[in-house]
């Protein structure tokens, strides 16, 4: 159904992701106004509508999807509270940009996907920001073009400049490692088969209870190979670097060729310090796409099966890096909704 004026979106989750998305809306992007926030915590839903003309602030997500003027939801939430603001956005057929994971295990990703096949068409984009980055879309492009022949290899750099208390191994798969496992998918038009983790010495500034750095290997349904290394306390800044090696050439992106400056006797520019300035621009790209599409009554980008596959290959990931060997991944078959 297309929505003729300004899309009034509810904006789920008001943490750093979540009101990042609410300045965005508010601030950057055409054709949307942020229409409710919602929080667990009312006082932070409230600090985050207020100065918002029309906005009202929420502690429930499915009272906000049922308040006039709510035309499209926006999860920023933690992944697990992710399934229930899905399965009620989709009761209600409404439009839904869920932030990454989908949900955080494949069997409640699964459940969704079910929910989306019985309402017969697609409502949920899944929040991969790196298919709307401008050097991803290129190589892309570049890749399907055909100039350089079949993609062979990818390396791909995940760096971090540290991690907060609390962080897990799992979590360096999860939510580190699951970008590099949807832009494998997306960039070689593949299916990920097999996972291999292999845990070098770690850092001397890794946590006592985390092996940091890792190389993560992903196994393509068209024999194409991808190694990622992950390293989550690297201490100097945030990094994420791609390179394609195909039959007849190589592409890399993430060198970040921005301003350089000669002074004082040295060269250099300068490195992200975290997701948010390296790929400030592809969410803005991001959310814009997802807000006109809505509007022309579509649903695009990446879909609930895109989100369904990189948690079974992430789950696949976790228990190779526990036990150290290699672990195939267990996919459902693919609906035709997301043919």
């Amino acid at each position: 159904m297309k929505h003729e004026g300004t899309l009034g979106v509810a904006v789920i989750g008001t943490g750093r992701m979540g009101s990042d998305h609410v300045r965005r809306i508010d601030e950057v992007i055409s054709g949307a106004r942020v229409a409710a926030v919602i929080d667990v915590d009312g006082e932070r839903a409230e600090k985050a509508a207020a100065g918002i003309p029309g906005c009202a602030a929420h502690t429930d997500a499915a009272a906000a999807m049922d308040a006039p003027g709510v035309d499209a939801v926006l999860i920023a939430s933690p992944g697990p509270a992710h399934e229930a603001a899905l399965l009620d956005a989709l009761a209600r057929d409404l439009p839904v940009l869920c932030e990454k994971p989908l949900t955080p295990d494949p069997a409640s990703a699964l459940r969704v996907l079910d929910a989306e096949v019985r309402l017969g068409h697609r409502r949920v984009q899944v929040g991969f920001m790196r298919r709307y980055d401008a050097e991803y879309v290129q190589l892309k492009a570049l890749l399907d073009g055909g100039a350089l022949g079949r993609t062979l290899m990818l390396h791909c750099r995940h760096r971090n400049v540290a991690t907060p208390p609390g962080f897990t191994e799992a979590m360096m798969i999860n939510d580190s490692v699951v970008h590099e496992i949807d832009a494998t998918r997306w960039l070689l038009g593949q299916e990920i088969t097999a996972v291999s983790v292999v845990k070098p010495a770690p850092s001397s500034a890794a946590p006592d209870a985390l092996s940091d750095p890792q190389l993560v290997i992903l196994e393509a349904s068209g024999g194409a190979v991808a190694d990622v290394e992950i390293f989550v306390n690297c201490g100097f800044g945030y990094q994420v670097q791609c390179e394609a090696v195909a039959e007849r050439g190589s592409a890399r992106l993430g060198d970040a060729h921005g301003l350089y400056v000669n002074a004082a006797g040295r060269w250099g520019g300068v490195v992200a310090q975290d997701y948010v300035d390296r790929f400030r621009d592809a969410y803005d790209r991001e959310v814009q796409h997802w807000v006109d599409a809505t509007r022309r009554g579509a649903t695009e980008g990446p879909s609930a099966w895109d989100g369904y596959a990189a948690a079974a290959v992430c789950e696949a990931g976790v228990r190779a890096q526990s036990s150290g060997t290699r672990t195939e991944v267990a996919l459902a078959a693919r609906p035709p909704l997301y043919a």
